[in-house]
């Protein structure tokens, strides 16, 4: 029996042995379900508009990740990428930049790109203004998405199928 035993664990280690072609990289490689994901080393894509922000009238109200939104904490609202996103915003008016993650939808007035926390619109320097124009980079995505590229060139996140 003992040798049975030795017989099948060296049969297995010769089997995945990478000299022995037995089976292709791929299959060796772990799941990319398995680990956090970020975007592909290729330009993420960016989006440019309008930047809002809210503070001391929602303070405390549930968002739709299911959080308590804190006006102080360096949050914000998209309609599209998916709740835990991180992107890096910067004001195109001053060159400043903040890394924010994604835990609410909106903006919910028309023309505007991206809704931010109080504590974000200081750092980015227009919480006086109450507006401004933003550029917007997904830099990570959460764990359960992937990003994929589609046919025009750009990064989109998907929900990954292992995950759901």
């Amino acid at each position: 029996m003992r040798n049975l035993v030795i017989g099948c664990a060296v049969a297995v280690v010769v089997a995945l042995s990478v000299t022995s072609g037995a089976l292709p990289r791929a299959a060796l490689a772990p799941s990319p379900c398995s680990r956090a994901v970020s975007p592909p080393p290729a330009p993420a894509r960016q989006e440019v508009g309008l930047a809002s922000w809210y503070g001391e009238e929602l303070q405390g109200s549930e968002t739709t990740s299911g959080e308590h939104f804190d006006m102080n904490g360096l949050t914000a609202a998209h309609r599209r990428l998916p709740l835990g996103t991180r992107i890096m915003v910067t004001n195109l008016r001053n060159d400043r930049s903040v890394v924010l993650r994604v835990n609410d939808r909106g903006p919910n007035v028309a023309g505007r790109l991206l809704d931010v926390s109080k504590a974000a619109a200081e750092r980015l320097g227009f919480r006086g203004a109450g507006i401004t124009k933003v550029k917007v980079i997904p830099l990570s995505y959460p764990r359960r998405y992937l990003a994929r590229r589609n046919d025009s060139g750009a990064s989109r996140p998907l929900l990954c199928a292992e995950n759901r």
